[in-house]
């Protein structure tokens, strides 16, 4: 059984997570968070880590004095969040942090030889390129967490990479499928955080509103499978029953099932490549009178064909649009911007500098920096 830190173990996955190892038995070493102290303490207690780590430094004084009968080592900050990154005992690492902040501490488990859960996709986005090299250098298996990813890899067991000729990513469509842009203008933050299908935070539910989530995983998938956007294909199916399928060269099509459940692609990732029994609910497809599917509208949902065009463009044009749908989504649930202008922010995104060429872990960084300073401004 693999001995697991948990990056964001307070949040949706994180929570899902820790359900899994205890019913499975892994052992749990090192957790984090960010400022979700009363459920951090809770759970440091519960699973006996060794190592702790809350990201914002103004609560670590108040987790340390609570921890203090105990012998767990309190943490803080991006220091603390990748000593749990690297933690000596840990062989894999769930990342579930959100945003950019994924990816310093995803290179950094991997270049300490772990092995990643991955259900951070903006480390792939931001940074696809360093950290499939850094991979394969170091001869660790990244395992997606996220529904979509993981259908995806579960389909391709049994399958060479010559062999599959398209990934076909289901996307739920969101709260406003079928919404025209008019009738977008009116949204509010209420109706967006309220997802049709699935329960998870209020970032990543925001990216299932506009679409941005299934572009950022268009360009996850281009990097976690080695293909190239035109051979990626959405589809837009409401039941979120199948989650992602293959199109192999004989024209045959493979697809992965289940009831919208976050455990069965976690526990996956955690005892890849056995399976062990999952306490999930049973998919009965006589449960549903119909599978829906639909193209997605990428005229009115700019986000996602900024997505698309992006990965297209390479370089650190992924890293670009993902910053900019960071700091406007964060716009957004401050009430400073409208709904609407979240995709145009990332599409505008594109257009301000040449991104193209080859980068570095600095030129990430950078990009990071000057694309929030740059849609602030223009927003």
């Amino acid at each position: 059984m693999k001995n697991i830190s948990i990056l964001g173990s307070t949040g949706s996955i994180g929570t899902q997570a820790l359900e899994v190892c205890e019913k499975i038995g892994a052992k749990v070493y090192a957790i984090t968070a960010n400022n979700n102290l009363d459920l951090l303490e809770e759970q440091a207690r519960k699973f006996k880590v060794e190592l702790v780590s809350i990201t914002n430094k103004e609560l670590y004084t108040d987790l340390k004095t609570r921890l203090a009968d105990t012998n767990i080592k309190v943490c803080c900050g991006e220091e603390g969040l990748l000593e749990a990154a690297t933690y000596d005992k840990s062989d894999t690492v769930l990342n579930s942090v959100v945003g950019i902040a994924g990816l310093i501490p995803t290179m950094e488990a991997i270049n300490a030889g772990k092995d990643i859960a991955l259900a951070n996709k903006e480390t792939l986005v931001t940074g696809g390129k360093l950290v499939i090299e850094a991979a394969k250098k170091k001869g660790v298996k990244i395992l997606p967490v996220d529904s979509e990813h993981s259908a995806i890899f579960q389909c391709m067991q049994g399958c060479s990479e010559k062999e599959i000729k398209k990934i076909i990513l289901t996307a739920s469509g969101g709260p406003f499928f079928g919404f025209t842009y008019e009738q977008l203008k009116n949204v509010t933050k209420a109706q967006a955080l309220k997802h049709p299908n699935w329960s998870m935070g209020a970032k990543i539910t925001i990216d299932s509103a506009t679409l941005m989530n299934k572009g950022l995983e268009l360009i996850e998938a281009a990097w976690l499978f080695n293909k190239k956007a035109e051979d990626i294909e959405i589809v837009v199916h409401r039941e979120s029953v199948i989650h992602s399928l293959i199109e192999l060269c004989d024209n045959a099509v493979l697809a992965q099932l289940g009831t919208p459940d976050m455990k069965i692609p976690i526990q996956y990732a955690l005892t890849y490549p056995d399976r062990l029994e999952c306490d999930t609910k049973c998919l009965s497809l006589t449960d549903y009178t119909n599978l829906t599917f639909y193209k997605p509208d990428y005229q009115t949902f700019k986000a996602l064909a900024a997505c698309k065009k992006a990965i297209e463009l390479g370089g650190l044009y992924p890293c670009a649009v993902n910053c900019a749908n960071e700091q406007a989504v964060k716009m957004f649930l401050d009430d400073k911007i409208s709904f609407l202008r979240i995709g145009e922010l990332v599409e505008e995104a594109l257009h301000f500098k040449d991104y193209s060429g080859n980068y570095t872990l600095n030129d990430i960084m950078n990009t990071n920096l000057e694309i929030r300073e740059y849609v602030k401004t223009i927003a």
